[in-house]
């Protein structure tokens, strides 16, 4: 049990190797200054969670140099992506939220949600689209469904 709570990143950490996978895709390094701006944090900040995510072995980071992820960082990495694309997709797809609010919303709820959940998105993601494909549109009954619903309560039906 003690192991496994040295594995589990914080929501802040796994800001920082989504940052670093993200800035890093091109080269393979990211600088803790473009880190910084990125997430909206001081340098020190980048700094601090650089070394322990060194110490966790997710990076490789050297004071004043660019900072690498590790194998493991990458495949870290590449879950907190997928689990915010996941998410980002549904919000945009499915609920139909404009892509801005579903950025700030899948950046908020990615590290709240397990893989179990994530999974059934994932699935119910994919039923929505075998759906379409076999003429069911599940997307535009949900917005038609949702925007009966959306009434104010006053004019709701008992």
């Amino acid at each position: 049990m003690q192991i496994e709570r040295k594995r589990k990143l914080s929501a802040s950490l796994e800001d920082y190797l989504e940052a670093i996978f993200n800035l890093a895709n091109g080269s393979g390094e990211a600088r803790s200054k473009d880190i910084a701006e990125m997430l909206g944090v001081a340098r020190s900040s980048v700094t601090g969670a650089l070394r322990l995510l060194g110490e966790k072995g997710l990076a490789n980071y050297e004071p004043y140099g660019c900072v690498t992820l590790t194998r493991r960082g990458r495949t870290a990495a590449r879950e907190v992506v997928r689990k915010h694309e996941i998410l980002k997709s549904f919000f945009v797809t499915v609920l139909g939220v404009d892509k801005e609010t579903a950025q700030r919303a899948a950046c908020q709820a990615e590290h709240a949600l397990g893989p179990e959940i994530i999974g059934r998105l994932l699935s119910f993601i994919d039923y929505v689209a075998a759906s379409s494909e076999n003429g069911r549109d599940v997307v535009s009954e949900f917005r038609q469904f949702h925007k009966r619903c959306s009434v104010r309560p006053a004019q709701r039906p008992v």
